[in-house]
């Protein structure tokens, strides 16, 4: 948040660097540099998934879950360190401490459970459209993004380009 952002940026430079605003200080008290990478894991690795994934190449890509070998082998190969798994539900529970953001983009009838046990572990999502089925799970959604102060956004391409903003 920018409350967030102003209170690191004036406690590094209020306080001396030799003293308490010190780089190791701030680690402690839970600021993270910009420079520090996210480790992202993805609830899918081939078709839309890959694209996604792509976009995310700069980041610490950890763990691909994808129970289709065949669609996901592209993704696969594009991060061969990632651990790959094939159900969403092992991979969260056993890289809990190694993942700081979720990548959901696998079919559509899942999209709203594997957002909401990424957002229930703590864990920021960025799923594609749909966000769900019904507008109960998208409310449930909503509750537990609040509940657990997790950022989220919905892949909605076709309305974050220029044209969409001049209209």
């Amino acid at each position: 948040t920018r409350r967030h952002f102003f209170y690191g940026s004036l406690l590094a430079g209020a306080i001396p660097t030799a003293g308490f605003g010190s780089t190791p200080s701030l680690k402690r008290l839970g600021y993270k540099s910009p420079n520090e990478k996210l480790n992202i894991a993805s609830v899918g690795a081939g078709g839309r998934a890959y694209s996604d994934i792509l976009e995310c190449s700069s980041e610490n890509i950890v763990a691909l879950c994808d129970p289709d070998e065949k669609r996901a082998e592209k993704g696969f190969k594009l991060h061969p360190n990632a651990t790959r798994y094939k159900d969403f539900r092992v991979m969260l529970d056993k890289e809990d401490k190694n993942i700081d953001a979720v990548i959901v983009a696998c079919p559509d009838h899942v999209h709203g459970s594997a957002a909401n046990w990424a957002m229930t572990r703590g864990k920021h999502v960025y799923c594609e459209k749909p966000l769900t089925r019904t507008v109960w799970e998208a409310q449930q959604l909503r509750l537990s993004a609040a509940k657990y102060g997790v950022a989220t956004q919905m892949g909605n391409q076709g309305y974050s380009n220029e044209g969409a903003r001049q209209a």
